[in-house]
């Protein structure tokens, strides 16, 4: 964390994650059936931490009722990557099962009288997770979470289509790449390989999510969580 940053990665002010758990609601309540909203933003942006603390908020005042569902799941196997010599670059748009997020997500839309499952990616062991994650029936609302859900490529650019809102979780450079370093250094990478990381792959890959935010409906600060911008009300606000 910078010294800048109020606030850790881990945490947001409860207040702020309020105003986006009503929003939620407030959706699912106009819509009368299960609601997807997606949460994305560049590498280090908080997009994990925003989208699993807007669904605890969720479940506190009515259990059950939201379900987190990160696309980091479809991230293609090792085995795969160093077949199609991509492994030097995971975490790149290229390195993932767009199809199958796709597909995933048009049956959790769809699929309401049974449980879906989904896969989990497990960071300890740096592979995805098959049917770790149940999105149960009782689940109206789905916070759907990464990196390029306002993707403009094939097959990505069909999610805006698939979820009720787009949320973009913006965050500065500065507060991104102390968050990054520490990530790949807890997961075992030297500083100086996490600082090249961060830069080389997570930076590349920012470049291509952060022109993507035109497309969000709601930008949300990843360092406090407001709202920082909202198309419904026709007006964005300073940096994050």
């Amino acid at each position: 964390m910078s010294a800048s940053s109020p606030h850790p990665p881990s945490a947001f002010p409860s207040a702020a994650i309020e105003v986006l758990a009503s929003r939620a609601r407030a959706l699912a309540e106009a819509s009368g059936r299960r609601v997807l909203i997606s949460v994305t933003g560049s590498p280090g942006a908080g997009k994990t931490t925003l989208a699993r603390s807007v669904v605890a908020a969720l479940n506190a005042r009515h259990a059950a009722s939201a379900a987190h569902l990160p696309m980091d799941g479809f991230h293609l196997a090792n085995a795969t990557l160093d077949r199609l010599g991509l492994r030097d670059r995971k975490g790149a748009i290229e390195t993932f099962d767009g199809w199958g997020f796709v597909g995933l997500l048009e049956r959790v839309r769809r699929e309401v009288d049974h449980t879906v499952y989904a896969p989990a990616f497990e960071r300890h062991v740096d592979e995805p997770v098959a049917g770790e994650i149940a999105i149960e029936p009782v689940a109206r609302i789905v916070v759907v979470e990464g990196n390029y859900l306002l993707s403009d490529e094939e097959p990505w650019r069909r999610i805006r289509d698939l979820v009720d809102e787009s949320w973009f979780c913006a965050v500065d450079d500065d507060e991104r790449m102390p968050r990054l370093v520490r990530r790949h250094t807890e997961f075992g990478r030297t500083p100086d390989a996490a600082r090249a990381w961060a830069i080389e792959v997570d930076g590349a890959n920012a470049l291509r999510i952060d022109p993507t935010r035109v497309h969000a409906d709601l930008v949300v600060s990843g360092v406090t969580g407001e709202i920082l911008g909202d198309v419904r009300e026709g007006r964005e606000t300073g940096s994050a």
